[in-house]
This record gives C-alpha cells, sequence and structure tokens, in this order.
C-alpha cells in the first residue's frame, strides 16, 4: 500500500490527502522532513541507500528523511525518520523549510540538525554504507560520486542557517 501524504499549495497549507505516488506523478507539492547529523567533532554523516529502495537506489546523501504523514508535524516526522533509517533516538532541532523543487518532485522540505554521540545502526533494507565526513572531505565526495538530487540545496540551506 501507498503511503498517505498531505498535498499542501505553494505556502505549504495543507489541501487534501493523497497517495504519495500519486502527489509524485501530479506534481504536487507535498512534506518531506530530513535529518542532517553531525557529531560532536562537527563531520557530517554521509550514507548510502540500497539498491534496491524505490527512490535513487546508491546514491548517496547526507540526510535521512521521508515523507510527512498526515497530522504529523514536521519534526515528528524528522525523529520517526531518524530511528526507521539510521536506528537512533536522539532530539532533532529544525533549521530551515523551503520549497525544493529538485528531485522527482516538489515538496517542502524540512531540514532538522541531530548530534550524534555514537554510530548509528542503519536500518540494512535502507542504508548500505555510513561514515562520518568533514565538511572539506564531503565537498570532494559529491564531485565524486552520485548524490540524490535535492543534496545540494538540503546542503546550502542548511549550511546558511546554522552558525559554524
Amino acid at each position: 500500500m501507498d503511503e498517505l501524504v498531505e498535498r499542501v499549495d505553494e505556502q505549504d497549507r495543507v489541501l487534501a490527502v493523497v497517495a504519495r505516488r500519486e502527489a509524485v506523478r501530479r506534481g504536487w507539492p507535498h512534506r518531506i522532513a530530513v535529518t542532517v547529523c553531525r557529531d560532536r567533532q562537527g563531520r557530517i554523516l554521509v550514507h548510502r541507500r540500497a539498491e534496491h529502495v524505490d527512490r535513487f537506489p546508491g546514491h548517496y546523501e547526507v540526510a535521512a528523511g521521508g515523507a510527512v504523514a498526515p497530522g504529523e508535524s514536521y519534526e515528528e516526522a524528522a525523529s520517526r525518520e531518524l530511528a526507521e533509517e539510521l536506528g537512533v533516538r536522539v532530539p532533532v532541532r529544525f533549521i530551515v523549510k523551503f520549497l525544493n523543487r529538485a528531485g522527482i518532485s516538489p515538496h517542502w522540505l524540512a531540514v532538522h540538525e541531530a548530534v550524534l554521540s555514537g554510530r548509528p545502526r542503519p536500518d540494512p533494507d535502507e542504508v548500505t554504507w555510513n561514515g562520518w565526513l568533514s565538511e572539506p572531505e564531503l565537498r570532494g565526495s559529491m564531485r565524486e560520486k552520485l548524490f540524490t538530487p535535492d543534496t545540494r540545496d538540503v546542503l546550502s540551506h542548511y549550511f546558511s542557517s546554522v552558525e559554524r
């Protein structure tokens, strides 16, 4: 069964509850929540998506996340997705939200941050590799490896919104 999402307008106001596949197929904006994870040294967690996932198999990304369920807040979705994908239960902090047109369809993208003190325990059905990279290492990796389409936008908005 396809997951349900809230179809929203250009101001992120809810219009209807629809199947996510329909929202993607029709180009209807919906809501996505992601979390950028850092360690105590400031490095960023990068992970590689499993080869069999529906969206962007084998791509690397810097944020764990997914669709916001109907009635769920962005923060609740970010926490849920972090636990599901990376096996991590830590507080998330909202950073920025923007209408993202990169990727497979338009979506409101809420970026959160979490600081991890230990290693994540990713779901092997979702993640095949993960590791910590400094910002220079991450920038170099982005030139060499295939990242998800919205990674650059996530990082651009994230870096411009957090104190470094």
